[in-house]
């Protein structure tokens, strides 16, 4: 069972699926588990158009993704994998109730990239079962995934995880729990100071991303990887990695927070650093300029 049917649990939802197993998408409102599986739909669709995937792949991979609101079907579930927002009490909240729902032997994962796995799993009867795996958006074309430990995570719990990253035949690296982890901790800073220069005028968007591009072998620049990640998304990650450690460098770009207040989050809203048309390709300066003319 994945929980949480926004752009991280369809692509886990769609990597499980991939894999050959049945899953099901749980969201709050049937309409937006339903939802969720539609955007799966079309995210399989762009492989189709690159040759990725065929119409027959595509039948059977949605064949095998049951779209929910019902939680008490985690009793069923031999995994549950939580991807609600960045919010640690919403998070304690719904790990007591799957801990009141779900059976002994039943592997909960949160994929929270920032908050605590101790503090999730101390809600809980069972924190020695709880354990973080941060995945990397888009899932199911990133091969990394951080098993990370609680404070009293058990073996039994980690070697579960571990078989699940190979199932999804992802790379897996071993993080004792300290805020941010590895990837976030060391990717955030980058994207706020990319912000900075960007709004200190010293570059445009465009040129600052193909300088770190070229200069240093990224295969995307920072500002249109904060574009798809999501821009409310990493600035969660800031505000709880600033809350955490107290450090200036995770204080939010002004720049961000203005784009966040103003619903422009990246891919997901067609707007960021850059445009986006409605399959999320990202548009040239020259279809930029027309779309701002009208």
């Amino acid at each position: 069972m994945i929980i949480g049917a926004g752009s991280m649990g369809q692509g886990l939802a769609e990597a499980v699926a991939t894999a050959g197993h049945e899953v099901v998408l749980v969201d709050k409102k049937i309409k937006l588990a339903e939802l969720g599986l539609k955007r799966i739909g079309e995210s399989i669709d762009r492989e189709i158009s690159r040759w990725g995937l065929t119409s027959a792949d595509k039948k059977a991979i949605l064949s095998r993704i049951y779209p929910s609101s019902d939680l008490t079907q985690a009793e069923d579930a031999e995994i549950v994998l939580e991807s609600i927002p960045e919010d640690l009490k919403a998070k304690q909240e719904l790990f007591q109730e799957l801990d009141l729902i779900c059976p002994p032997e039943t592997l909960l994962i949160t994929n929270t990239g920032t908050l605590s796995i101790s503090e999730i799993a101390a809600a809980t009867k069972r924190p020695s079962k709880i354990i973080g795996m941060h995945f990397l958006n888009p899932v199911t074309k990133i091969p990394l995934v951080e098993i990370v430990k609680g404070l009293k995570t058990d073996d039994d719990t980690f070697q579960k995880a571990v078989e699940f990253a190979e199932l999804l035949d992802k790379k897996w690296i071993t993080v004792i729990e300290y805020p941010g982890y590895v990837t976030t901790r060391i990717i955030v800073p980058l994207l706020n100071e990319a912000m900075h220069v960007l709004m200190e005028g010293v570059a445009s968007a465009r040129d600052i991303d193909r300088a770190m591009r070229l200069g240093f072998g990224f295969n995307v620049g920072p500002l249109a990887l904060a574009d798809m990640m999501g821009l409310d998304v990493v600035m969660s990650w800031m505000m709880n990695l600033l809350n955490e450690l107290s450090e200036h460098k995770y204080n939010p770009c002004p720049i961000l927070r203005k784009l966040v207040r103003a619903g422009h989050l990246g891919v997901k809203t067609g707007r960021g650093f850059f445009r986006y048309d409605a399959e999320g390709n990202r548009l040239t300066e020259e279809q930029e300029k027309k779309q701002e003319n009208g």
